[in-house]
């Protein structure tokens, strides 16, 4: 290995996965809705926040909508 090296001659280029990164959001839960991923967390081996963005792409590529009637 060298030293030092050169790169003043080299050419930049777009990372082609910038598109896929995730982004970070604050989002509010309701408490029981944290613990109901938490707990499937734990069952599954896989973390929470990670559970709730697989469950919301799955919503997203299903286009499904949300079906709310509010009560007066």
């Amino acid at each position: 290995m060298r030293k030092e090296y050169d790169f003043s001659k080299m050419k930049s280029r777009k990372n082609p996965y910038a598109s896929k990164l995730k982004k970070s959001v604050t989002i509010r839960l309701s408490e029981d809705v944290i613990d109901y991923f938490k707990e499937m967390a734990e069952d599954s081996g896989v973390p929470y926040q990670s559970l709730i963005n697989l469950y919301l792409r799955d919503c997203a590529n299903q286009h499904r909508k949300v079906d709310i009637q509010w009560q007066p």
